[in-house]
């Protein structure tokens, strides 16, 4: 008895889905192929069947040659599937209709101006170290001090991280800051006097820094009403410390230490939402994760704006799980495998998107400005010589720069101390109205 052989069955879905799947990457290597003519000397003719065809990353060239009756070219994906890559279709597409040069008429240059209401920022600028006082105040006196059942009496902890804040504000140094200590407690600020060595030994202490912390997200949720969106970045305080080499023999130059400050701001108002500080040499891209942490704690989170240094698909996904989109341009090296579905898709987005890309992520210049304000306000370097006392110092600048931030945004809002959500305010803060300034 003889067995015949089984028929093969056809499947018409799944013939269909692969024809659907076919036609879809042709269109997309055209797409690429067209991106690659679009450059400049995007083809050269070495000689008759051989051209040097550009990357599409425009770093590099492939050799296109024609060979046993077909185009062969030395891409990695050429060599390994063996089909017709982007090069080759470039080259093809270049054959037939030849290489165009579209001249497009260079549009006028506009400089874009962003109006200010000048009576509302002379307002906030005349009077804002009057309302830095009392929100100052308002913030530190909610922080509860420990039991102490013997020994001398010490300084209330609200005094003393009120006169580090007001220390960073200043920018003055230790003894000189004395004159604004004492004006604090002529205001009622401060419980009793305190001595300019009281407020460095403070910042010496290692548990004030979850306290700052804590500070600077306290007053960022204030205006967690006006901000979804945040931009990332990193930028270094010099400090007036120096690196151990510089010890070792006279005659080497010395080299100052820095220390790198992580931020996470809002683009609307440019209030640091999270922050994390790390030595000189911290990446960025391990901070990713706890910057957009912290900020998801008192922000709904829609974008996240950052450069190329986070760009990773573990980053992606921390933002996939927030419900935010990332905007981060990927680095000159990276491709669409290999590295999940969600970094495929971002990818082919920022490839073929671009235009729509940049509209989004040229928010990220706002961590550049928020850096600027800082630094030019409170100053680029960090006076303090221990490790700890550094951070802290840092850390009191962000403090202070949020403040002043919410003091505007305040003025901005018809002048009202509504938006403030610190809890247990024990002094009004009370602004006038835009129309009586």
């Amino acid at each position: 008895m003889s067995i015949k052989p089984r028929k093969k069955i056809e499947d018409e879905g799944n013939k269909g889905f692969h024809k659907e799947n076919q036609s879809r990457y042709t269109f997309l290597k055209e797409q690429k192929a067209k991106i690659i003519l679009s450059r400049e000397n995007a083809i050269q003719k070495i000689k008759t069947g051989l051209f040097l065809v550009q990357s599409q990353t425009g770093f590099g060239s492939y050799k296109v040659q024609w060979k046993h009756n077909r185009w062969v070219c030395n891409c990695p994906y050429f060599i390994k599937n063996k089909l017709e890559c982007k090069h080759i279709t470039a080259l093809r597409l270049y054959l037939e209709i030849g290489y165009v040069t579209i001249e497009d008429e260079s549009p006028e240059i506009t400089t874009r101006s962003y109006p200010q209401n000048w009576k509302e920022y002379n307002h906030a600028q005349m009077h804002e170290f009057e309302y830095f006082e009392n929100l100052l105040y308002s913030l530190v006196s909610n922080i509860e001090d420990s039991e102490q059942n013997m020994g001398r009496p010490r300084h209330k902890l609200s005094d003393l991280i009120y006169c580090c804040v007001m220390k960073a504000y200043s920018q003055l140094s230790s003894r000189r800051s004395q004159c604004v200590f004492e004006q604090a407690l002529l205001n009622q600020n401060i419980s009793k006097s305190i001595h300019y060595n009281a407020i460095s030994r403070t910042l010496l202490k290692p548990e004030l820094t979850p306290l700052l912390y804590d500070l600077v997200t306290q007053i960022a949720t204030s205006l967690n009403g006006i901000e979804t969106c945040f931009a990332l970045d990193s930028s270094g305080f010099r400090c007036s410390t120096f690196s151990e080499y510089c010890r070792v023999k006279h005659g080497i130059n010395r080299k100052h230490n820095w220390l790198k400050c992580h931020i996470s701001t809002g683009v609307n108002s440019n209030i640091v939402a999270a922050v994390v500080i790390t030595d000189e040499y911290g990446n960025d891209s391990p901070q990713f994760k706890k910057l957009v942490e912290e900020t998801a704690k008192n922000f709904e989170i829609k974008e996240l704006y950052g450069d190329p240094a986070y760009s990773s698909a573990k980053n992606l996904q921390i933002a996939d799980k927030y419900n935010a989109k990332a905007f981060i341009p990927f680095k000159k090296n990276a491709t669409g495998k290999n590295s999940g579905a969600l970094w495929r898709k971002t990818f082919h987005f920022f490839q073929m998107h671009r235009e729509e890309f940049e509209e989004h992520y040229h928010k990220r210049s706002n961590a550049e400005s928020t850096f600027h304000a800082i630094k030019r306000k409170f100053g680029d370097s960090i006076k303090s010589k221990d490790r700890v006392a550094q951070e802290n110092e840092l850390l009191c600048k962000i403090i202070a720069y949020n403040i002043t931030v919410l003091i505007h945004e305040m003025i901005q809002l018809n002048g009202t101390s509504e938006l403030l959500s610190f809890d247990g305010l024990q002094k009004e803060v009370t602004m006038a109205p835009s129309d009586s300034f």
